[in-house]
């Protein structure tokens, strides 16, 4: 019973190792691979939980990625629309009225990555208390990077 226990706090932590991302940079995907390396041969469910949770953090920041991405182009157009007179130094003026449809676009997107950012975290929470009941779980929309 006791190695049942210790199977199941290990498996629980490798999965909420992931908020170390809130302390260090990568800490999310670093912190997870450690523990799965480190207790991968003690039994099948944690190597399946580990690569589980590795695999999730990877997809996460991808995925986080490719949205900061596509965030990139609506700031840089809407900063370039609104210089005015760029070529004349003695005229030189910025214009900040920014219309609704670009504040629609900044706002829209922000909301979109908390959205994510939030999932994310409960996944993380979900994942940890399913694993410290034995129960193998699987995150959604995951690539599958380590099988």
């Amino acid at each position: 019973m006791m190695q049942q226990n210790q199977q199941n706090t290990n498996a629980f932590l490798i999965h909420i190792s992931a908020f170390m991302g809130f302390i260090f940079p990568f800490g999310h995907i670093i912190a997870p691979l450690i523990a799965w390396q480190t207790l991968k041969d003690r039994s099948s469910f944690l190597d399946e939980q580990g690569k589980e949770a590795v695999n999730f953090n990877i997809s996460y920041t991808l995925y986080s990625f490719v949205l900061t991405a596509a965030f990139i182009p609506l700031a840089f157009n809407t900063f370039f629309n609104n210089f005015d007179n760029f070529t004349n130094a003695n005229n030189f003026h910025f214009n900040f009225d920014f219309n609704p449809s670009v504040l629609f676009g900044f706002v829209g997107v922000g909301v979109f990555i908390s959205i994510l950012h939030l999932v994310g975290i409960a996944l993380v929470i979900i994942a940890s208390l399913k694993a410290k009941k034995e129960e193998n779980y699987t995150y959604p929309f995951t690539i599958k990077f380590i099988k």
